[in-house]
């Protein structure tokens, strides 16, 4: 199974250049004009594009690898995987939460709302865009959330979702026959790893404690998708934070595309 790697290089509705240097030839590199409409407006125009690439993907059965700026880019994978017949289990590896509706956010931040999102709840522009159909809570596993708002802490801790501080837990945990998209938030990494984050959680598993985990998950042979919300590039002077994630995602990658050739 090939890995199609689809480059959204974009923060929200803002164009982030320096994502751009990510790109190799093969890829896709989903760039869009937008209008100057409303955000919502204009960030579905990327997610439409990024849906019928993921699906276009899946139908040639390729494992599609999503990589943009914020993690509301995970609508338009999920709607393409939705498009292709696929219904996954989500496993979402994200030092936050972004599980805030309007009524639980202190700071209406759109980039902290896309795992609600994408269980129907809350902020719903963009689904509706995109024809998406809400997740069961039961299909979404949330693992670490460290910095949550309490709102959402609520939310989560009431909606019905696995939600496993630890993602340690994943060795064990027992996930269903379905389907597996994986979406990493790189700030899940440890600041003393991965120090270029927008928004840094103190604390947190190291790099070298996740990459068993990646391999994990990747071995079981479900995997579908994988998505990653990237460092911010301008924070990044030395590389040391993208070498860090990129080396991860290849983990992850290796062991998906290695178990799917011996299977």
């Amino acid at each position: 199974m090939k890995a199609q790697f689809i480059l959204t290089p974009y923060f929200l509705d803002q164009p982030e250049p320096q994502l751009e240097e990510l790109a190799q030839p093969e890829w896709v590199v989903n760039r869009r004009e937008l209008s100057a409409a409303a955000v919502q407006s204009r960030m579905s125009v990327l997610h439409a594009a990024l849906a019928e690439a993921v699906a276009t993907a899946v139908a040639a059965h390729h494992l599609p690898v999503s990589i943009a700026g914020d993690c509301c880019a995970t609508l338009g994978v999920m709607a393409g995987l939705q498009r292709a017949g696929v219904e996954p289990t989500v496993i979402w590896f994200d030092a936050h939460g972004d599980f805030n509706t309007w009524e639980t956010t202190p700071s209406g931040f759109l980039g902290g709302m896309p795992l609600a999102m994408l269980a129907g709840l809350g902020e719903q522009t963009m689904v509706q865009a995109l024809g998406l159909r809400p997740l069961a809570p039961e299909h979404i596993v949330l693992t670490d959330g460290r910095d949550l708002d309490p709102g959402e802490r609520d939310l989560i801790a009431g909606c019905g979702l696995v939600h496993l501080p630890d993602p340690r837990s994943l060795l064990e945990y027992p996930l269903a026959a379905r389907p597996l998209y994986i979406h990493v938030d790189t700030d899940i990494i440890n600041p003393q790893d991965a120090p270029a984050m927008s928004y840094l959680a103190a604390g947190g598993p190291r790099a070298a404690a996740l990459t068993p985990i990646f391999r994990h998950l990747a071995q079981r042979g479900q995997v579908t998708a994988v998505s990653l919300s990237t460092w911010n590039p301008k924070l990044d002077a030395d590389g040391q934070t993208r070498g860090i994630c990129m080396g991860l995602l290849r983990e992850l990658l290796d062991a998906a595309t290695q178990t799917a050739a011996d299977s």
